[in-house]
């Protein structure tokens, strides 16, 4: 089992730039499917970007170009770089771990982008 544990969101006016942590502890994040989430009011949770086992990284279409997921194997953590932020970017970030049929979730962080 893994604990996950976000850092990093906060207020930023649009067109400004943000670094979300995920620290991971219990288990190694190599381990897993490692993505970050994101959930704004009135609307459903969605996939923001992945990174797979191998290091490959996936982004939903609304932030390719614009943020970038990474993953540190000795500090055991993840990371969204968060780019030209725009005021739909507005929402509760969480850090996924996934594996065959077990999900994982940290507490989220919040982000707003203010303009």
């Amino acid at each position: 089992q893994v604990q996950l544990v976000e850092s990093g969101g906060g207020l930023v006016q649009a067109g400004g730039s943000l670094r979300l942590s995920c620290a991971a502890s219990g288990s190694a994040v190599s381990s897993y499917v490692m993505g970050w989430y994101r959930q704004a009011p009135g609307k459903q949770r969605e996939l923001v970007a992945s990174i797979t086992f191998g290091g490959s990284p996936n982004y939903a279409g609304s932030v390719k170009g614009r943020f970038t997921i990474s993953r540190d194997t000795a500090k055991n953590a993840v990371y969204l770089q968060m780019n030209s932020l725009v005021l739909e970017d507005t929402a509760v970030y969480y850090c996924q771990a996934s594996r065959a049929f077990a999900q994982y979730w940290g507490q989220g962080t919040q982000v707003t982008v203010s303009s």
